[in-house]
Parts: structure tokens; sequence; C-alpha cells
């Protein structure tokens, strides 16, 4: 624990005294950018930055102006819902050194990118955040970014270091590139701070981390590790890795069992129940299986446990179980060489946060469903006698992510509102108490 502690100390440390580098330029001339009140602004340590003075920072603004990603939020969020809008403001986009290439965003084929938004009417808070699964760093731009900007937060959002559904190829050893996820987050957080005191004039008041799914994975590891650069944090359907094996111990029998109910194997249901999926979120089943519980087993049991199918890499899409060798469908976490433990290890969260932290969870989610997930880490924030820090709130009938509310909007509700109401009360939480 003690080198552990020493080289998160060390990459503080780095990460901080990095050099002030701006290789971009704003897309406005000069005057005109000082008559709009817009800035060139440097970010510690970037490779690249390019700033940009908005009249809308928010995505109706920005889906107009090439400054977003639609199709990185795609399935986020209920289509039509209404969002905040009319935040003027700097977009900086650019990109920390690297050398992995999966992001291809504005042609840069470059990892580490980033997004930092600058609010003219600005609250004195940032909040921080990165994306879910394999996404890219615009990913949160209508559920998080829009909701925060308009409350006066200056925004920063990282790519996590590596994107796509090969992001097991980055890095030297197992558990390397979701490592790499942390440092990022964290230099991202540190080099935000810098921006903000250089185009306010002062730093942050209050800094929170934002996260869904492996967004949310990410704000709890912030504040279990890297506690002295945040206020506080708040997850949604946070994925949740532990010593057990999480995403690893789960999939699987729920790839087994679906593969016998789509021929019509009455006991399957039960089986996968049985794994933790809620009983009432079986509309989503098909969808899941399809999409996400077959790659994301294949994709993080690659990262972790490179070995399990050979010289294969990410194994074989909906293999069948028993019918060859390395078959994810068969994959059984706890029966694996020690290594690969240690690789789990590396990358496990520990339930020890040092800062407040609220996490909403949807009852009906099916990918990272609340008895395997939201509650374990709930418990092992009580085991670490840390409960006064956490606050675990569960939403009825929330999925995964809300556009999967369309499969069966009768069932299942969007969780955005809570994202809002929650972020609301950690405000308040942390609002410092003044003293007579």
């Amino acid at each position: 624990m003690t080198d552990r502690n020493e080289k998160r100390t060390t990459v503080l440390r780095r990460l901080a005294v990095a050099p002030l580098l701006l290789v971009g330029a704003l897309t406005v001339p000069p005057a005109a950018a000082q008559a709009a009140g817009c800035h060139s602004v440097r970010v510690p340590g970037a490779e690249y930055a390019l700033s940009s003075c908005l009249s809308d920072l928010t995505t109706t603004g920005t889906r107009l102006s090439g400054h977003t990603d639609d199709k990185d939020w795609l399935g986020l969020i209920v289509p039509g819902t209404a969002t905040p809008s009319g935040v003027p403001g700097v977009q900086i986009d650019g990109y920390f050194p690297d050398t992995s290439t999966t992001n291809t965003n504005h042609g840069w084929n470059h990892d580490s990118q980033f997004v930092i938004r600058l609010p003219k009417k600005w609250n004195g808070g940032l909040v921080v955040a990165g994306p879910p699964g394999t996404r890219e760093q615009y990913a949160n731009d209508p559920i998080i970014s829009d909701q925060v900007l308009a409350k006066g937060y200056a925004y920063a959002a990282t790519d996590k270091g590596n994107t796509g559904d090969e992001l097991y190829k980055d890095g030297d050893r197992p558990g390397d590139a979701i490592m790499e996820w942390h440092r990022r987050m964290a230099q991202l957080t540190v080099a935000a701070k810098r921006v903000t005191d250089q185009y306010y004039g002062r730093t942050p008041r209050a800094t929170y981390a934002a996260g869904l799914s492996a967004g949310g994975y990410l704000v709890r590891w912030q504040l279990e590790h890297y506690p002295q650069l945040y206020t506080g944090g708040i997850d949604w359907n946070a994925l949740t890795f532990t010593k057990k094996g999480s995403l690893l111990t789960t999939l699987p029998p729920a790839l087994r069992a679906y593969a016998r109910l789509l021929k019509g194997d009455p006991s399957a249901p039960a089986e996968i129940v049985a794994a933790g999926y809620p009983e009432n979120s079986k509309s989503q089943w098909g969808y899941h299986y399809k999409k996400q519980w077959d790659l994301l087993q294949r994709v993080i049991r690659e990262e972790v446990d490179p070995d399990y199918d050979g010289p294969n890499q990410a194994g074989t899409p909906f293999c069948p179980a028993a019918t060859t060798r390395g078959c994810d469908t068969d994959y059984d976490f706890a029966s694996r060489p020690e290594s690969v433990h240690h690789a789990v290890d590396r990358i496990s969260l520990t339930g020890r946060i040092r800062r407040p932290l609220i996490s909403i969870q949807g009852t009906l989610d099916a990918l990272t469903p609340p008895a395997t997930f939201g509650d374990v880490y709930d418990r092992m924030v009580t085991d670490a006698g840390l409960a006064p820090l956490h606050r675990y709130v569960h939403v009825p009938d929330g999925p995964h992510t809300d556009g999967l509310v369309a499969i069966d909007d009768k069932t299942l509700k969007p969780m955005l509102p809570s994202f809002v109401a929650a972020f609301n009360e950690l405000e308040t939480w942390t609002r410092p108490t003044s003293r007579s």
C-alpha cells in the first residue's frame, strides 16, 4: 500500500508541474476574440489545444457548430428530451501526449483527447467526467455537460486514454489500459483547475467528479485514490470492479442462460435472475445480449486475462457454451491463475472513499444490476467504516442508460431527472457552512 501511495503522489506531482503548451489557435481573429471577452487558453501538459469562442456551449449549439459528436452519446438519452441551452463561453479541444491512436475525433487519430468548457457566467465550480463504456469525450454532453453548464459550472471531460472495442491493445501488461483511465482523469482535473485559474483568475471553489457506468467507476476510483483533487462525486449505474471479478462473474452465466432461453429452455430466465439480473428487466435482455453482454465480456476479459483464449484476441463472438477452447461463455474467473486475479486486483475498488459520494442506481439496470454492483459497492463503503460519506439511491424502474426506455416505455423510466436531483443534493451536502 505504501508503494501505491508513493506512486500516486509522484503522478500528481508530475501533473502539477507539467509544462504549459498551446499549439492551437482561436477560431476567431484575436481582435474579435478580445471584443467577445474570449481569450487564448493554455492547457497544462497538453500536446495540442484549440480554443473556440461559442455562442452556446450546450449540445443545442455545439451540434450546429461541430463542437460535439452526437454519435458519441447515441442511446444515452431519451430522444426528444429537453436539455438546457443558451450558455456562451469558450470550448477547448485537445489532447495530452499519448502513443495510442484509437480516438479518431477531429481526424487527429490520437488518444487522451479532452474537452474543456468555460461558461461566460461562471459560478466558481468545476465538474470533471469520463465517458461510459468505450466511448469518447463527448459522450456525457447532454446528460452531464448541459446540466452543469446551465448552473454555471466549468466542465471538463476525457476519453480515458483509449477508446473502442480493442482498448485491450493499449498498454504492456494486463490491466494497463484500464489503469490509464484513472491517470487521465486525474491529469485532466489538475489541468482544468489550472485552466480556470488562468481564465477566470481563481481556482474552483468546488470540484466534482461525475460519470455514468465506466465513468461512474472512474468517480469512485478518484475519490478513493485522488481525494485531494475533488470536493465530492456523483456516479450513475457505476461499473464496479472487485477482487471477485464483477462483470467477469455476472456476464458468463447470463450468456449461457440467454442462449438457452432463445431455444425455449424454461429454466433459463431463473438462472439469469439468480446471476443478479432483475426479474422485471427481461424486456432488455435481448438487447444487452446482442449489444453489450457478449462484447463487454470479451473485451474486459481480454484486458485482464489475454491468455484465456490463446493467440486469439477477445475470443469468439457469441461462442456457444462448451464448443471450443477459450469460449468466453464458459469463463470461470474463480478458477483462473493467480496472475489473472492480480490483474483484476490492480483495477479493483476498495470502498475507501475520502470525499462525499452520491450513487444513483437503476433498479432495472440489466448491465450493472444493483444486486451485484451498486449494492456491493455500498457494502464495501460501509465495511470500510465510511458509510457517512456515501448516499446510495435506488431509482425505481431505471435501466442502465436512458436510451433503453424505448424498449419498454411502460416499465422503464429515465434516470436523468434523478441525476439532476442528486447533483443538487451533492451541492447542498458539500457546501461549506458559515461559522459565527
